[in-house]
């Protein structure tokens, strides 16, 4: 796995005093859950954390010490002193594969022509039995692949394998990245085909497989990775001032807590922890064998973003008034199955992937995009 860590600094250092000078970060809740790290990072019960922090500090500890240091009562310093000596946090990461799903849309007459030179592997799987061609592209990310189907809609799907010291560096990445990934998509695209392409959008879905917190923390910063646009300050254009004020943000977000009301759930109790949003999507694992699989959620992102993206171009072109241009066989019947694919449970899918499915789908907007453009279809004809 060639894994790339992200720069911790980003230049100079901004004093904290010079923006926002009414923040006030809640230490305690710093200090609790520092515990709380420090005894899940030993694997400890609190019993035996007790008994660790004992024969540190001289005096007795008790497990229930522990509990309420970990909840509610601010622990001593010499608490705070004896725990980072069992559980030191130097180094302490965000492991997370990030993956990318940049969307494009070529003429359906120009497919072939594309999948000729790129020497394609027709497949079926992403919706139902409509076929898709793939294709590998080398030296793009840790790992690139090209999905084209029928109608005219390219996925590519863009995956990096990051090592973050925090949400604020993933964050500020993540939107600098875009703008340089839908250039390059375009430009790939259009020089394939020998015209101009536009990419449209980027989503992204985030595998994280290490993580820095427990508790309600893990939550919070799970919540953090899905949507981070509240970390970054659009105002500031100065890299390493924005990197300062995020971080501020997100120490105070990760003590206080963050759950946008839009924002959907779909982990499953002891098995995972899981979000999705308009901004994309973030899954944790915590037991991998009962867990869903990385590749589930890559390839039904994967048919569903064909469709948003497929249904956005019809809509587009509703909003400008031209003549409606689409594929051959690829409109309202064809969009009526796939909403049943999309929004309907699978006799054999598991609890885990109905809430999945359920939880992508609502919170992508796709169901009224759906209907909107089958509407059209079905009054011109089509």
């Amino acid at each position: 796995m060639n894994v790339r860590r992200l720069p911790t600094e980003a230049g100079n250092v901004t004093g904290l005093h010079t923006r926002r000078s009414s923040y006030h970060p809640d230490y305690a809740a710093l200090a609790r859950n520092r515990v709380a790290l420090a005894r899940s990072s030993a694997g400890m019960s609190p019993t035996a954390f007790a008994e660790a922090l004992s024969s540190l500090l001289g005096r007795d500890v008790k497990a229930g010490h522990v509990a309420s240091w970990e909840t509610r009562t601010t622990p001593p310093g010499d608490v705070l002193i004896a725990v980072a000596a069992l559980a030191p946090t130097t180094g302490a990461r965000i492991g997370v594969r990030s993956h990318k799903f940049i969307a494009a849309h070529i003429s359906h007459e120009t497919v072939e022509q594309l999948t000729s030179k790129l020497g394609m592997k027709q497949v079926t799987g992403y919706l139902g039995k409509t076929p898709c061609w793939t294709a590998s592209l080398a030296d793009v990310g840790d790992e690139c692949t090209l999905t084209v189907w029928p109608w005219g809609t390219v996925i590519i799907h863009l995956v990096d394998d990051l090592d973050v010291p925090d949400v604020t560096t993933l964050a500020l990445w993540r939107y600098r990245s875009y703008p340089e990934n839908l250039a390059w998509a375009g430009d790939y695209l259009g020089g394939l085909i020998g015209g101009t392409v536009q990419a449209a959008y980027v989503l992204s879905l985030y595998w994280v497989h290490t993580v820095p917190w427990v508790g309600a923390t893990l939550g919070t910063g799970l919540r953090l990775i899905c949507a981070p646009r509240v970390l970054v300050d659009r105002d500031l254009t100065d890299l390493a001032a924005a990197q300062v004020t995020g971080e501020r943000a997100e120490q105070e977000l990760l003590a206080a807590g963050y759950q946008p009301t839009e924002m959907k759930a779909f982990g499953a109790p002891g098995v995972s922890s899981a979000w999705a949003s308009w901004s994309g999507v973030v899954y944790h694992a915590h037991d991998p064998l009962r867990a869903l699989q990385e590749g589930d959620l890559v390839a039904f992102e994967i048919g569903l973003q064909a469709i948003w993206a497929y249904t956005a171009y019809i809509n587009e072109q509703i909003e400008s008034d031209g003549d409606l241009r689409i594929c051959p066989g690829y409109g309202y019947g064809f969009l009526r199955a796939a909403r049943s694919l999309l929004l309907t449970p699978r006799p054999q899918e598991t609890g885990q992937h109905q809430q999945m499915r359920e939880a992508i789908v609502s919170s992508s907007g796709l169901p009224g995009q759906l209907s909107l453009s089958m509407e059209t279809l079905k009054e011109a004809g089509q």
